[in-house]
């Protein structure tokens, strides 16, 4: 309790300099801002999917390509904001004209902007893993952390039993129902979407994956989504794909002590409906990135390269005198 009351101090503190820097840099117009700098990205990442890699990236170049960066540090890391805290977090997103061009992440499940009659919504964009390997990882990570934070004392430290072991036993840990987070992740703030085996939660998951997030990638290919990021939002994401590719910070968070499971530990897990349907959401958002992808790059040589621009016009009328 005491560490939550020191970070949230220490939050407001950092806001307030912010907030005073740009006073003292000289008050911006009540003017709208310049349309590249009225952009909001919403990067509301599911745990274990390399959120922490990619986060990293955003940090590291939003001095370089002037924008802000802001970790949504909920209570308990829970998901789901109360009715108020949506308002709130709403307004403070589409107002805080301090904050734009601004990159927010945190674990967040999605929330519906046009809800609330705002007349410009964020960019979504996320990313996503394989359900039973992403749900290991955090297994592992609950026990034994990773090399990003070593020293931090974690929930189940001390508790040596395998996911095997687990699986074997039928632990709370590792049940099938621990597998129900990517699609009440897309899926949003309604009561069904946190309901373990939802057909219709599966299914709004796909709407809005397909309709409100303009760009979804796979933890197992991460580069191409960075790629295709820079190529398409080159106001945040210039330079990513080389530091992605050069930086010390790749591949920053690596969960300690991970034990593959056995192919007998995964077919239990996947007879279970709640596995059928996060493995299905996860086969439709790799065909729909893959698509994406296909028709962005071409392959030469083994490597890809973002095309360019494949539209031009013409028979312009009427003509200038």
């Amino acid at each position: 309790m005491l560490q939550y009351i020191k970070e949230r101090a220490i939050a407001r503190h950092e806001v307030r300099e912010i907030e005073q820097r740009h006073t003292i840099d000289g008050p911006r117009p009540d003017a709208t801002l310049d349309e590249e700098d009225d952009v909001v990205i919403i990067y509301n990442r599911v745990p274990k999917t390399a959120s922490t890699s990619f986060t990293n990236i955003a940090y590291d170049l939003c001095a370089r390509n002037k924008y802000h960066v802001l970790h949504i540090n909920t209570t308990k890391n829970n998901p789901v904001m109360s009715l108020q805290d949506q308002v709130r977090f709403v307004k403070n997103v589409t107002s805080w004209k301090e904050m734009k061009p601004g990159f927010y992440h945190g674990h967040i499940s999605y929330l519906d902007f046009a809800k609330f009659g705002v007349k410009k919504k964020p960019i979504y964009i996320n990313v996503i893993r394989d359900p039973i390997e992403r749900l290991v990882s955090y297994y592992y990570f609950l026990r034994f952390g990773d090399d990003y934070r070593p020293g931090l004392r974690r929930r189940k430290q001390g508790d040596k039993k395998t996911f095997d072991e687990c699986v074997a036993a039928g632990g709370s840990d590792c049940a099938p129902e621990k597998l129900w987070l990517q699609i009440p992740f897309f899926c949003g703030h309604s009561s069904e979407c946190w309901n373990p085996g939802s057909r219709w939660a599966l299914e709004q998951a796909k709407y809005n994956l397909i309709n409100e997030y303009f760009l979804v990638g796979v933890t197992e290919e991460l580069e191409d989504f960075i790629m295709l990021l820079e190529a398409a939002l080159p106001r945040f994401f210039r330079g990513a794909t080389e530091l992605y590719r050069t930086g010390k910070k790749s591949h920053l968070r690596k969960t300690t002590e991970k034990k593959l499971p056995t192919k007998e530990t995964i077919a239990k897990l996947q007879q279970s409906e709640i596995w059928k349907m996060e493995n299905e959401f996860y086969e439709f958002a790799l065909e729909q990135f893959q698509y994406v992808r296909a028709h962005a790059v071409r392959e030469k040589d083994g490597e890809l390269y973002i095309l360019a621009q494949n539209f031009f016009y013409e028979k312009i009328y009427p003509k200038s005198n």
